[in-house]
């Protein structure tokens, strides 16, 4: 890793928390006790919303910064950086203010679009790296535009930092979330913007990835060790994640679980592979693209059930992995696209009176080892070559059964980044060219859950196959 003299300040925009933490610069690791959190709780609807409020957001975020402050953490920064959500946006009147809650990625409202045959998905597939799916603002904004009356359009993240430097601006790593962006260009579409119904002046400008802000005159008043600090633009999470467990190059995929999970590979955006159908494409800043798969159920769902389930604890300890038995399909939010499995989906099959809250535990996080093995195979054949794996964020460090069952679910041995905040560590290197490594332990596939995972996929995926059959019914 480059080696930095002085401190970071990291601004991490989650959807179940946003945080802000001071890294040691020189290997973009936390500090100790130099991090403040704020608790997110997104309202869901029965109409299919997932929102945030902005306001509250916005100001969670602050409080964190003077926490920061008054425990003295805040002199000696460097340099701001961001790791964001993607996908989030937010209808704005022609003063800038809010129109609409923060519509996060989770939210399934759209607008059903009727291009007509002379469409051809796959090209703006392979140009933008998105389909036409409601995660995206092509439909997103068209629904909009149909519920409100906006003059404009932003994500969390170019909200934040408006708030922030009083510029709203994006980068080509959160505008490519928007599935919007060329991804040759790093600009925007034009058949994106046409579809959406919009000119790009009513989208946040996008500024390159060597571009800084400063914050404005009021919060420098309020956080002095601050006033004059170089401001990043924000790196898409995923993107950041990928670059913090240390799997930065086409030889390494990284494996992340955190509310959602996924699997994804960094490579250079000159003479990338041709996109596959079934993958997605963003940018993680001016010279460097992501490609991977991504899955809505895996720290949430882990939560979800330790909560209903009322377990004592949180790990299957007694379960062998890939034990047969009770299989589960965990599409209990869906499944991201091009796949439409609505949420509500999630299966649990083969239950019997031996079944306790464990081996149902055990079963859906089996369930979402088996899902993103279906990603690291695509990525493998992209890449003509067995990919090494990393393994990193919250979910991972919290579960030591889950990091065994994924090493044998992919049959390879893994890594693991030792640094939960992967997000955070990921956004430093980003703006600041740092390449850091896994630094965690090294694990090998055992033998015996290999062949009882190879036996359970079979069964798992005529399951599977039924399951969204029926998503359509």
């Amino acid at each position: 890793m480059t080696r930095t003299d002085g401190r970071l300040l990291a601004l991490d925009l989650g959807t179940s928390s946003s945080r802000a933490l001071v890294l040691d610069a020189a290997d973009a690791s936390p500090v100790p006790g130099a991090l403040a959190r704020h608790k997110i709780s997104p309202t869901y609807g029965h109409d299919g919303s997932a929102v945030l409020d902005v306001h509250e957001y916005v100001e969670g975020l602050l409080s964190c910064l003077d926490e920061l402050e008054q425990g003295g953490h805040l002199e000696g920064i460097e340099a701001i950086v961001l790791s964001t959500q993607w996908h989030s946006v937010v209808a704005l009147d022609a003063q800038g203010a809010a129109l609409t809650p923060v519509v996060t990625w989770a939210d399934t409202r759209s607008i059903d679009l009727d291009l007509g045959s002379s469409f051809d998905e796959q090209a703006f597939h392979a140009r933008t790296g998105s389909w036409l799916h409601r995660l995206y603002w092509t439909r997103r904004i068209p629904w909009l535009l149909s519920e409100t009356s906006p003059v404009s359009f932003a994500g969390l993240p170019d909200l934040v930092i408006e708030r922030l430097i009083g510029e709203r601006v994006t980068s080509v790593s959160v505008a490519s979330g928007t599935g919007t962006l060329d991804l040759a260009t790093g600009q925007y579409d034009e058949e994106a913007l046409q579809i959406a119904g919009v000119k790009a002046d009513r989208l946040p400008p996008i500024v390159p990835t060597g571009w800084t802000g400063q914050l404005s005159a009021e919060y420098a008043r309020r956080w002095p060790g601050l006033v004059g600090v170089p401001v990043h633009p924000p790196t898409g999470d995923g993107a950041a994640s990928n670059v913090g467990t240390g799997a930065y190059d086409e030889t390494t995929a990284a494996v992340t679980v955190g509310t959602s999970a996924a699997v994804r590979v960094v490579h250079p955006i000159d003479n990338a592979p041709e996109l596959p159908w079934n993958l997605w494409r963003y940018r993680v800043d001016d010279k460097r693209a992501v490609t991977g798969m991504a899955f809505s159920a895996a720290g949430n769902m882990h939560a979800w059930l330790t909560n209903v389930l009322r377990l004592e604890h949180d790990e299957p300890t007694t379960v062998e992995i890939g034990a047969p038995g009770v299989i589960a399909v965990p599409f209990q939010a869906g499944t991201r696209p091009p796949a439409t499995v609505p949420g509500g989906s999630g299966v649990y099959f083969g239950l019997s009176f031996d079944d306790t809250a464990e081996t149902l535990l055990a079963a859906s996080l089996q369930g979402v080892s088996l899902e993103v093995d279906r990603g690291l195979r695509m990525l493998d054949e992209l890449f003509g070559h067995e990919l090494s794996v990393v393994l990193g964020g919250g979910g991972i460090d919290a579960s030591a059964w889950w990091r065994r069952c994924l090493t044998a679910t992919f049959a390879r041995p893994t890594d693991v980044c030792a640094e939960p905040e992967v997000g955070a560590r990921g956004a430093a290197a980003v703006a600041l060219g740092l390449s850091p490594l896994p630094g965690g332990e090294h694990l090998t596939p055992a033998a015996d859950d290999v062949d009882r995972v190879a036996a359970l996929r079979p069964r798992y995926e005529s399951l599977r196959d039924l399951a969204v059959q029926a998503s359509s019914l």
